[in-house]
Parts: structure tokens; sequence; C-alpha cells
């Protein structure tokens, strides 16, 4: 699929949405700019089993699907932002632990920001990284591998399109 294709609702089989929707109460502080708006609208499509997240719009709203599940894990509504941009203006998460083991109001902020910057967007989101995988490391664990492993886990990786 070309890069600047979009994906839709259509563009999968399986999907499954919220089963258990919960409000987000913390939501990404974020403001996108037009163009990062229009990259999101295209939407994402996992290309290998090292990809964990399939995304698509449909009007403003942004939905986020584990890729080999088809669980639905987040919806985000985007808003102009006031000065110009978009912003998420409220979001709903899958609350059911069969589907996803979300752990905090933050890290699922965090998670729904990353997935949107590093997945979709493609940027490197060092910052977001480390403060997910500060919020999911325990504080005792002294392994150089787990954050590797927290990354892979939750975030998944890009491929090259």
């Amino acid at each position: 699929m070309p890069a600047d294709a979009r994906v839709t609702r259509s563009s999968f089989h399986d999907l499954t949405p919220l089963s258990v929707p919960r409000p987000m109460s913390v939501l990404p502080t974020r403001k996108w700019t037009d163009d990062q708006w229009e990259r999101i609208q295209l939407g994402y499509r996992s290309a290998d089993m090292d990809e964990k997240w399939d995304v698509y719009t449909e009007d403003d709203v942004v939905f986020l699907h584990r890729s080999w599940t088809g669980f639905e894990i987040f919806e985000a509504a985007f808003v102009p932002a006031e000065g110009g941009g978009w912003a998420i203006a409220g979001a709903m998460v899958e609350s059911d632990p069969e589907c996803y083991g979300g752990t905090s109001d933050m890290r699922n902020a965090l998670t729904l920001e990353l997935v949107l910057s590093a997945i979709v967007l493609g940027e490197d989101a060092t910052e977001l990284r480390t403060r997910l995988v500060e919020l999911t490391t325990p504080a005792s664990s002294s392994t150089d591998v787990l954050p590797g492993v927290v990354l892979h886990s939750v975030v998944g990786l890009r491929s090259g399109t």
C-alpha cells in the first residue's frame, strides 16, 4: 500500500470495537500540526508480526487496534486547537483485562501518544519511550533487557513504509 493511501475500517478484517469502553481521565496534551493531523488521518496498517498497531480515522476520531487480535484499545476524538493545529479532546480506552492490560491512566495516555507519534508519524519519540519504560519498569529492576521488551510488547516496530 502506498504511504499516502488512506487506511480505513474496510482495510481490515476481524476488527473488534471496544468491549468495555472507559473514558480516559488523562489525555495527551500534545498539539499536533495540521500536517501531522493530515498524516494521522491516513492511518497506519501493520505490515508484519513485529508491528503491534493498526490505526484509522473516521471523521475526527482515531481508532487504534492491536494488529494481532483486532481488539480496539483506544478511540481518540480530535478537535481544532486554539491557535492552530489539533488536540485530543476526549478518548476512550478498553478496560476489559481480557483485551487490554492497561495499568494506569498515565500509561494509557503515554501509550496513545506514543503510538500516534512513533508508529503513525514515524517520529523517534525518545522522551515518550523513556517515560513509558519508567512507568512500566519496576524500580527494583536492574536488567538491561526489560526496557526493550517493554517497548516491543507495548509499541512494537514501525515498518519502513
